[in-house]
């Protein structure tokens, strides 16, 4: 198949340090590729893929300058993808309702994967306007706002296997990793670990809006020794940050559409304790992989308890569930159900004849 994907421009694919919907773009491109698709990857100029690289931008917005209105580069996006359409016989967008528009007119077959939370004012009636757009979620909890939406299904996000080295050591700290944000629970991660007599090492990001919460209330805890910050990590940082782990603490306080960090530590071998909140009951096993816990007495408990999980177990439960290829074979199911679903469609404005005739020589193959 020939596919196009739309990524976020706010980072690059994959990006520099964080951004998990572009992290979990570039493996996924790089899988269909693997599998033997043609893939076209939209997004910023700074991103590498294995597919073929059509840059809107020539560079991510976060990290470029001079700062843009990030809406002028958005319109650039959707006219692209607008005019390179009639190529693909797939869409998969990742950039929430943009493209919905554009794309429902152009007649070819397209999907989005929703990465955010879907309990914010006004989804519903974007929804409501677009009844045929189909989509897929990346946890059942995610979907819960929106169940009249024309669901694809749900897949769940997969990492490369070979991405990250576990290890089966018991660990010597826990470890925080994401945004610090209140709803990520960094202060709540701060008192488990002094509760359970072990050291935090968190390495986080300090979002541009949240640097006052950050002064005020996660700063005057950071003693450098049994509570530590270690700031942004990459790729490589995130190996020896996860893997030399107990356990990795999810303590959040919001309906969390999935939860990257959850397997990425499973992937390294390392347990999680998380709150019982948005998909952490789909991703963790209880037992297994780690703790479901309802506070921070019970994650207090859990702590002390971490002996009984089993690395190995933990790692072999990634490979089963989490992988970057059994995402890319789920999706390519959902490709083929939306491909022979669909039926030759022209836009008010039709492609010239050369266009149409490639168009109709594909669907012929297919």
């Amino acid at each position: 198949m020939r596919i196009a994907q739309i990524a976020p421009l706010a980072e690059s694919v994959p990006p520099k340090l964080y951004g998990g919907t572009e992290r979990v773009v570039a493996w996924l491109v790089n899988e269909l590729v693997e599998l033997g698709h043609e893939v076209t990857l939209f997004a910023s100029g700074d991103s590498r893929t294995r597919g073929e690289l059509h840059a809107v931008w020539p560079r991510a917005l976060r990290l470029g300058r001079p700062r843009v209105d990030p809406n002028t580069a958005c319109t650039l996006l959707i006219e692209a993808v607008s005019r390179r359409a009639w190529e693909f016989d797939v869409i998969h967008a990742h950039i929430d309702w943009l493209h919905l528009s554009a794309l429902s007119r152009c007649g070819i077959p397209f999907l989005t994967t929703l990465h955010g939370r879907l309990d914010l004012p006004g989804i519903g009636e974007v929804v409501r306007q677009f009844r045929e757009a189909s989509f897929v979620s990346i946890s059942d909890s995610q979907r819960a706002p929106l169940n009249d939406a024309n669901w694809c299904g749900t897949v769940h996000h997969g990492l490369p296997a070979g991405l990250f080295r576990p290890s089966y050591a018991p660990g010597s700290y826990l470890a925080f990793l994401g945004r610090l944000t209140p709803n990520k629970g960094p202060e709540e991660a701060i008192r488990i670990a002094r509760a359970a007599g072990m050291p935090l090492r968190i390495a986080a990001k300090v979002p541009r809006g949240e640097t006052g919460y950050f002064k005020k209330r996660i700063q005057p805890e950071i003693d450098g020794n049994r509570i530590q910050l270690i700031g942004e990590v990459d790729e490589l940082g995130k190996q020896p940050f996860l893997s030399g782990a107990a356990a990795l603490l999810f303590p959040i306080d919001w309906p969390e559409p999935f939860g990257l960090v959850m397997i990425e530590a499973m992937a390294c071998g390392t347990p999680v304790i998380a709150y019982r909140a948005g998909s952490v009951p789909e991703v963790i096993d209880e037992g297994v992989t780690g703790f479901i816990v309802e506070n921070e007495q019970e994650a207090v408990r859990a702590a002390k308890e971490l002996a009984r999980i089993d690395r190995r177990k933990v790692r072999a439960r990634f490979e089963e569930r989490f992988t970057s290829d059994r995402m890319a074979r789920t999706y390519e199911t959902h490709y083929r159900r939306l491909l022979a679903a669909s039926r030759p469609a022209y836009p008010l404005s039709p492609p010239n004849t050369s266009v149409r005739s490639r168009l109709r020589s594909s669907r012929e193959r297919r």
